[in-house]
C-alpha cells in the first residue's frame, strides 16, 4: 500500500541492490522513491498495521467455545462473546483487520 512506503530517508531500510530498477524493487515487494540522494532507493516498506476486532456480522463468526460456555472462560480463551442472536456462536474468535 503507498502508506507503507511513507517513509522519513533516514528510517529506510535498504530492500535492493546496487542498480536496481523502480520495476523490480516493486517487484520484489519493496518501495522506491529515487528523490532524495544518498539513502536507499529501494527500501522495505513498513509493516502493515493490524488489530484484532470482534465481528459485528453473528453469520460470520467462527466458533471459539462449546454449548453453555460463560463469557468468562470464553475471554480466557481470548475470545469474543455475545450472547445474542439465537442460532450462532456466542464464543466466537476475534478477526484481524488492516488499518
Amino acid at each position: 500500500a503507498r502508506c507503507q512506503c511513507r517513509l522519513a530517508p533516514r528510517e529506510r531500510r535498504n530492500c535492493g541492490y546496487p542498480g536496481i530498477s523502480a520495476a523490480e524493487c516493486r517487484k520484489a515487494g519493496c518501495c522506491f522513491n529515487a528523490s532524495v540522494p544518498g539513502v536507499p532507493w529501494c527500501f522495505a516498506p513498513k509493516p502493515k498495521r493490524v488489530r484484532k476486532v470482534c465481528p459485528n456480522d453473528s453469520y460470520i463468526r467462527i466458533n471459539c467455545g462449546f454449548p453453555g460456555i460463560t463469557a468468562k472462560d470464553c475471554e480466557r480463551r481470548g475470545c469474543c462473546f455475545r450472547a445474542h442472536p439465537a442460532g450462532v456462536p456466542w464464543c466466537f474468535y476475534h478477526r484481524i483487520v488492516e488499518e
